[in-house]
């Protein structure tokens, strides 16, 4: 019984262990991707400053026209 009690235990650990390694590593590639966004976010508005095209402007940081528009 106890044997049993203490196996359930600690495949609850390492299950919840499991999930939080998980979220851990999604929410940090969800960072990283959002920091990239915002990165091409402020090097477009800073080419747009310099008079540069919008479609150059486009190839270069991988945002859309419309998006650079917006800045």
């Amino acid at each position: 019984m106890y044997d049993s009690s203490l196996k359930y235990k600690w495949d609850n650990k390492n299950v919840l262990d499991y999930a939080v390694k998980e979220g851990t590593a999604q929410g940090i590639e969800k960072g990283i991707a959002q920091g990239r966004v915002e990165i091409a976010i402020d090097i477009a508005r800073e080419l747009k400053k310099t008079g540069m095209c919008l479609e150059d402007i486009a190839k270069g940081t991988k945002l859309s026209i419309e998006e650079i528009e917006k800045l």
